[in-house]
């Protein structure tokens, strides 16, 4: 079994040669995913992900499940300006020439009654095949569908799921705490996944299970999202990637003209594009700090 380490970019810290628009500070990809980003919850990063999708653009673009969170608006409607600027960035996106690919998850479900059909320029999919400038196969699917609590214990997924909007709450309680100390940005619940012996073994379930079905589907990889943990490595020589979220992450996968494929930090973004920081992160001045020691 081999690993790979995932190659995870501070956006700033090396920008790609002939990959950046130097008038507009714009950074061009062949290809870019994004997933989970829950909007319609208090958690969504909806304006770093305005931020993203503002200073970036690509031929494709992949809007890889949980885009909008169905689950949760069925109990609360929560829908600010920003939840709502993010749609039209995307849909502009698609007027504009970019090819925009949505494939539904588990908290988006019911825009699977809608598959093959297109939504302002943007298709609908259940799950699609990716081929790379340098000739890979890859396949692109949510994930839940290979998920055992979601499939057979759905009690159970929806009872995790208010626990993780609590654990997000006390997230943002504990970072603002942080914030007041001068002390950067921690995920509790990332933290948590990697040290409760129940969630790492999930994880490595999810895992083996994605890249079983990719292997039987013939691909050289898959690209999913739904556990929020972006990662890539390739493991027997098949790759898996998973682009992370916009709740905690604020990650995305990109594939470079050439193929290349990266994961993005966008929570460390180049601080020298003025943007509002979330509160519960770094200050513009923490990142150029941590930028500028990382370099």
């Amino acid at each position: 079994m081999s690993h790979c380490r995932p190659r995870l970019r501070r956006i700033g810290v090396a920008w790609g040669d002939k990959m950046l628009d130097e008038r507009k500070g714009i950074q061009d990809y062949r290809t870019i995913w994004i997933s989970d980003t829950h909007l319609g919850t208090p958690g969504a990063q909806a304006k770093a992900l305005l931020h993203f999708l503002k200073y970036t653009r690509s031929e494709t673009l992949y809007l890889v499940g949980d885009i909008v969170d169905g689950w949760q608006l069925k109990k609360r409607f929560y829908w600010p300006q920003e939840h709502n600027d993010v749609i039209q960035k995307l849909l502009r996106k698609a007027r504009h020439g970019t090819r925009v690919i949505y494939i539904p998850g588990n908290h988006d479900e019911a825009a699977r009654h809608y598959l093959g059909f297109n939504f302002g320029d943007i298709a609908i999919k259940q799950d699609d095949i990716h081929n790379t400038a340098d000739g890979r196969k890859l396949w692109v699917v949510h994930g839940d569908l290979f998920d055992n609590v979601i499939q057979h214990a759905r009690w159970l997924a929806y009872l995790g799921d208010r626990a993780y909007t609590l654990l997000l709450v006390l997230n943002r309680l504990l970072n603002k705490i942080r914030n007041l100390l001068n002390m950067p940005y921690w995920s509790l619940s990332q933290y948590l996944k990697h040290r409760v012996k129940s969630a790492v073994s999930f994880i490595s379930a999810f895992e083996t299970a994605m890249l079983k079905e990719t292997r039987r589907r013939g691909c050289d990889g898959v690209v999913c999202g739904h556990i929020h943990k972006p990662e890539m490595r390739e493991i027997d020589g098949i790759l898996y990637a998973n682009d992370g979220d916009w709740v905690e992450s604020l990650s995305a996968l990109v594939e470079h003209h050439d193929g290349r494929l990266e994961l993005l930090d966008w929570q460390h973004a180049e601080a020298t594009i003025t943007w509002q920081v979330p509160e519960q992160f770094a200050t513009p001045d923490e990142a150029t700090a941590r930028i500028g020691a990382s370099t």
